[in-house]
């Protein structure tokens, strides 16, 4: 499959997932839910990938989901389609490796969704996020009653999905929906910045640290502290870590060189 809409460009160790169909201000449709998805799998294969940034470009992150596309649909053809919107923005969220949205612009409905898939959001001071489905009648399908309650509390997020009310920069920032505001022509190298920080950190350490996290909340604590335990285990069959402490041995914290294996 080609992609038209998404693609992933990869430079010295990140590789930026980059939406771009400027002229629908990058509304995800049917296509560019399975070009997401195609995009998430190359970047979870490839080696030369140690960390992600989700970004629309310099105007727009994602204006939402596709509205003409999903006027036309029934019931039943949201059936045999939901669970893909899911998996495309659920697919962003299973990279094993960091991930950083970096948010120009609206992050609305479907756009807040994939951003909130991402392990941590950069915002422009000028962004504007929200989930407005119940102003079309609608509710959020790709994540957004699960993972922003988990964000920004239950409360807050109910008033935020009752009134599709929009956020700007600094109150997201406020509610822990985005985690830094930066100058919006600064975002997407903030952004870079941050994922090239680990293009020589250890990458299955760092799969292990996700993985943990990210099942964890899923489960109690005692489930939590089992999975950390295999986890932590785990690590310790990789080079990186004999690496890692004998580096941390000889010459102290930070000085460790990676092989990624």
């Amino acid at each position: 499959m080609t992609s038209e809409f998404v693609r992933l460009e990869v430079t010295d160790g990140v590789g930026t997932i980059r939406l771009d169909r400027a002229k629908a201000m990058n509304a995800i449709s049917i296509q560019v839910q399975d070009e997401l998805t195609l995009a998430a799998a190359e970047a979870t294969d490839r080696s030369d990938v140690r960390a992600v940034v989700v970004w629309g470009g310099e105007r727009v992150f994602a204006a939402g989901n596709d509205v003409k596309e999903m006027a036309d649909m029934s019931y039943t053809d949201m059936v045999d389609r939901v669970e893909k919107l899911q998996n495309a923005v659920n697919s962003i969220a299973r990279i094993p490796k960091p991930v950083v949205a970096a948010v120009n612009g609206y992050a609305l409905g479907g756009g807040c969704e994939l951003a909130m898939a991402a392990d941590v959001r950069f915002a422009a001071d000028n962004a504007v996020l929200g989930q407005p489905e119940i102003l079309l009648g609608i509710i959020p399908g790709a994540g957004g009653t699960q993972r922003l309650p988990r964000l920004v509390g239950p409360s807050k997020a109910k008033d935020l999905l009752y009134t599709g009310r929009f956020v700007k920069a600094e109150e997201a920032l406020a509610i822990g929906l985005v985690d830094r505001v930066v100058p919006a022509a600064d975002v997407y190298a903030e952004a870079v910045a941050w994922a090239s920080t680990f293009a020589t950190a250890a990458p299955y350490a760092l799969r292990a640290i996700k993985e943990s996290v990210d099942r964890g909340l899923e489960a109690d604590i005692e489930t939590g502290l089992q999975i950390e335990r295999q986890h932590f285990s785990a690590v310790f069959a990789t080079q990186d870590s004999r690496t890692g402490m004998a580096s941390f041995i000889e010459n102290g914290p930070g000085k460790a060189t990676f092989e990624g294996r």
